[in-house]
């Protein structure tokens, strides 16, 4: 049987860091933020606990990033409930679209709601699973939908990646509008985007030039949101549009928002292929698109969603099915399971719960489907 890991050898390993010491007190803050190994949390933290923090490295020349995450909330403190948030943000760009043949942009509630987001985000984990959805919308405009769903997804890995409150409010502004310049462009070109050449292909790729144009247009708060706008995508090797810009060249909030935008597009359904499971989408990534984007991004990405995010259906080595529950952000590879079917396809009357990073010798093996098969 081939195990999972074998999907992301050379990305992820599987070994427990240990536990980096808190500084003492009066002790100045590093400059740069701790990598994945000096996180200094358990390794066996489950995925509703706060934000691990994994290091760019040298991706990032041009600004350092902060060395604090924004503030989590305390455990005691609820965070605002996912599903009106997310409605509410994605009801905003509904509104923006008709932003752009004229009319003042509301900043102001874009900011408030980019800030709500990074806080509940911070507290928990469910705005993430509503965001990774791709049936949450009940709404008509797929191109409002999936800014919100980048949105989201981006100031996960821009708060995972260190980034502090003023610079993931900047981020996610830029993840929520990046694609508006497509609002301009015929329905049908933007349905057909992966199936697209010549001077369709040509055309589309012009969203880039025009949904930097309109949101400089809408006086963005900050310069830098029209710079990610403009760069997201392009991609490590030169591969990708407008300018063919190569890794560092790239700007630092495009090459996060180019990434998640590849994740999240693979997950819906497209005219050349049906819509790919989360762990089929991360598996592409992984195997397929690895030169377009920074490692220690598809790192950062795999630690946040992992191969087998929670509500996947799997089989273990030893023939049980279970429901993955909760991500262990230091082991990606061995969430909590929710075992629901006995070795021999039978239901559990009462299904129990297995922490893999616990478990040594029990391994996924596989994704199922609903029925266990």
């Amino acid at each position: 049987m081939v195990r999972m890991s074998d999907l992301v050898r050379g990305i992820v390993r599987d070994a427990r860091p240990a536990p980096a010491p808190p500084p003492a007190s009066g002790t100045p803050t590093p400059e740069t933020p701790p990598t994945a190994d000096a996180a200094g949390e358990p390794a066996d933290r489950p995925a509703v606990l706060p934000t691990r923090r994994v290091s760019l490295a040298n991706t990032e020349p041009a600004e350092p990033v902060a060395p604090a995450a924004p503030p989590a909330r305390t455990p005691a403190e609820p965070s605002e409930p996912s599903s009106p948030l997310f409605a509410a943000l994605e009801q905003l760009l509904l509104e923006a679209r008709d932003c752009v043949h004229g009319g003042a942009f509301p900043w102001a509630r874009l900011e408030a709601l980019v800030d709500r987001a990074a806080a509940s985000l911070a507290a928990s984990p469910d705005l993430f699973w509503v965001a990774h959805d791709p049936a949450a919308s009940t709404r008509a405009d797929p191109v409002a939908f999936h800014q919100a769903r980048v949105c989201v997804l981006t100031l996960r890995l821009g708060a995972t990646l260190g980034y502090d409150p003023a610079r993931l409010r900047r981020l996610g502004l830029a993840a929520a509008l990046f694609d508006a310049g497509l609002w301009e462009l015929p329905p049908s070109l933007v349905e057909r985007a992966d199936a697209l050449a010549g001077q369709e292909l040509a055309a589309y790729r012009s969203h880039s030039r025009l949904s930097a144009a309109i949101v400089e247009r809408w006086s963005a708060p900050d310069p830098r949101i029209v710079t990610a706008i403009l760069d997201h995508h392009e991609r490590e090797k030169g591969q990708g549009f407008p300018r063919g810009l190569q890794g560092a060249g790239i700007d630092p909030d495009a090459r996060i928002i180019g990434l998640v935008d590849a994740y999240v597009a693979l997950t819906v359904p497209s005219v050349s292929r049906p819509r790919l499971r989360p762990h089929e989408a991360i598996r592409d990534i992984v195997k397929t698109r690895g030169d377009e984007f920074a490692a220690p991004l598809i790192k950062a990405i795999l630690s946040e969603i992992s191969v087998f995010p929670p509500g996947t259906m799997v089989r273990l080595n030893t023939e049980e099915v279970g429901r993955v529950v909760a991500v262990n952000r230091h082991h990606p590879l061995r969430p909590q399971v929710e075992v629901v079917l006995d070795g021999k396809g039978r239901r559990l009357a009462a299904p129990r719960i297995v922490d893999l990073a616990e478990a040594p010798f029990v391994y996924i093996t596989g994704p199922v489907g609903e029925d266990g098969r």
